[in-house]
């Protein structure tokens, strides 16, 4: 999975063809860890029809605050420049790709 920075947001996922699932993650945060090996599989499965990315809040303060990003781990979901969905916290990966899915219609 790619990860995104304050500087590369804008063209790596507002002005991504495809939408994106950004993970919004810290290193010290143990749920994050947990939800790191589903968004992997994740990735895979919707390889093609959606793009994941990782933002570490703490090296990248600017995104999150824009966004309002007030717990971790938040996944949000881009379409077109937009925030179309969001999930925060640690859910099944059947249940995450739910989600991603009903934030793209």
């Amino acid at each position: 999975m790619e990860n995104v920075t304050d500087a590369t947001f804008a063209k790596t996922v507002l002005e991504s063809d495809l939408p994106v699932a950004v993970d919004f993650w810290a290193p010290w945060c143990g749920p994050c860890r947990a939800l790191a090996p589903i968004l992997e599989e994740v990735a895979k499965e919707l390889a093609g029809q959606v793009k994941v990315v990782k933002m570490n809040i703490d090296e990248n303060p600017d995104t999150p605050a824009k966004y309002d990003i007030m717990s971790i781990p938040t996944v949000a979901v881009f379409k077109k420049g937009n925030e179309t969905g969001r999930t925060v916290g640690v859910v099944a990966k059947e249940e995450l790709i739910q989600r991603i899915k009903a934030a793209l219609k």
